[in-house]
């Protein structure tokens, strides 16, 4: 190598160590060797820590938690202290977002990022206090950053920290489809239309119930949301490596809880029992269930207009979707609910994540889980395709639906299933009679029974009244006021 070959590549590079030996490292780089070293090792989706900034916004403001619990404890001098949180509060803020390209599938359960979020938090401060980057004897990133730390209890809590953060908009757009259904219910509380089971025709009920049904299941989501947030809020730090606590001071535990909980506003609270609580993936796994339960929800929604939309001439063609966009390139004018389609694939992406979650959570392996990082970036993922898919079903679906009312009442009256609303008056056997000949004979129960019965005329249109037979419990779909909504 030539001497300005040399000069260039001192230039560029700057040369760090650790205990495998040396590395270049780009001199521009807030990284250190740690980080470089991963990068190399783990080149296997092409997704990095860094396309989820709630998790490195999440791990800034752990760092910043620990660095205050050591200051206020004399385990880490003021000074050194002071510039350590002042970086970590830019990278809370969303500066050097560029700087966590380690990739989410890393080995080592999360200690690629840890050290990556170590490094660049020292070199930050180092730069703060008027220092180069890489001058570790007075700003290091394990001695100081990562002071009474370790991986093992500072990553979950940054993870667990990430998913609360997801919960809020999470939480805010179910809450917004929920309330579109509602509006879609008051709309038609009065419009009859069929039931069906196992999709025959049962007995009436009201476009209103039927759209207030998943308003009900949203609700229920959005109640399940925000009882995560307590669970995912129970953390480890000063547990360290195993549970035990090893090179953390007595005091660390409960100063940098609190810290933490004063920092956040959240109800932070430490693990009862630190060493299952390295194992424990309790709280990742309700998460994904919560997000199951929600895609679950959301499926139901779609494929039932989905199949409600059907037609026009030969389906159920009891509602129409949105129109939008051609539906074929051969078949002029036919267009498909591509809507639900997409919420349904989103939906089934969820129940992919969620095998993954419980497949990663049940592979712990004695005092340690290696596998918090795919669960966290499976669930983070989750939340914002779940997102992402609530928001258009309502705006490009929900908001626009159009209830096909002549042809709801039509199903309604013409079921043979309402008859079930004579067994008291007539008996059962007689009422599958008269059921059976309108089917037969392609007329209605009412008519039928008009001439096989010797009830009075105005007693049948009260006993076959579909509205009337639609709420039997009461139910007028005007809950918005009282569900939460």
């Amino acid at each position: 190598m030539t001497e300005d070959s040399k000069t260039t590549l001192a230039h560029a590079y700057r040369i760090e160590h650790d205990s495998l030996g040396e590395l270049p490292v780009p001199a521009d780089a807030y990284w250190g060797i740690n980080t470089q070293r991963a990068i190399g090792n783990f080149p296997v989706s092409g997704i990095t820590d860094s396309q989820h900034p709630s998790l490195i916004r999440a791990y800034a403001t752990v760092k910043r938690a620990c660095a205050e619990a050591n200051d206020e404890l004399g385990l880490l001098d003021h000074d050194r202290a002071r510039f350590i949180k002042a970086a970590c509060l830019e990278v809370e803020s969303g500066k050097l977002a560029d700087q966590f390209p380690v990739d989410v599938l890393q080995g080592g359960a999360g200690t690629s990022t840890n050290m990556n979020v170590n490094e660049v938090i020292a070199n930050r401060a180092l730069e703060l206090a008027g220092r180069p980057r890489g001058d570790y004897a007075f700003i290091h990133p394990n001695d100081h950053v990562n002071h009474s730390q370790s991986t093992n209890d500072t990553y979950p809590a940054a993870c667990k920290l990430a998913i609360i953060d997801a919960l809020g908009p999470l939480t805010e757009q179910c809450r917004k489809l929920a309330r579109a259904f509602h509006d879609l219910a008051d709309k038609h509380i009065h419009d009859v239309t069929i039931g069906r089971t196992q999709l025959q025709d049962a007995v009436p009920m009201t476009f209103g119930q039927e759209f207030h049904t998943f308003a009900t299941f949203l609700k229920m989501d959005v109640a399940a949301l925000e009882a995560l947030v307590p669970q995912l809020a129970v953390l480890n730090l000063g547990a360290t490596a195993i549970g035990t606590g090893i090179c953390a001071d007595l005091r660390f535990r409960e100063a940098a809880i609190d810290h933490l909980a004063r920092i956040t506003g959240l109800p932070v609270t430490a693990a009862p029992d630190p060493l299952a609580a390295v194992t424990d993936m309790s709280a990742y796994i309700a998460a994904s269930a919560a997000l199951k339960n929600l895609a679950i929800h959301l499926k139901k929604a779609a494929d039932d207009l989905r199949l409600l939309n059907s037609g026009p001439r030969s389906g159920f063609g009891d509602l129409r979707v949105p129109p939008r966009q051609a539906g074929s390139s051969i078949m002029p004018a036919k267009v498909n609910p591509v809507i639900p389609e997409c919420v349904d694939q989103c939906c089934f992406v969820i129940f992919g994540m969620d095998v993954t979650v419980n497949w990663a959570a049940a592979e712990g392996q004695l005092q340690l889980n290696a596998f918090d990082p795919v669960m966290t970036h499976e669930i983070l993922t989750g939340m914002e395709l779940m997102d992402n898919a609530m928001r258009i079903f309502r705006e490009n679906c929900v908001e626009g639906i159009e209830v096909n009312l002549e042809t709801g009442r039509r199903y309604a009256e013409g079921s043979p299933s309402i008859s079930a609303a004579l067994n008291d008056a007539i008996g059962y056997e007689r009422a599958s009679a008269i059921a059976k000949e309108a089917v037969a004979t392609g007329r209605t129960v009412r008519e039928v029974a008009g001439e096989r019965t010797d009830l009075p005329a105005d007693q049948l249109d009260t006993l076959l009244d579909p509205i009337t037979l639609s709420r039997r419990l009461g139910q007028t779909c005007r809950e918005r006021r009282d569900s939460g909504l």
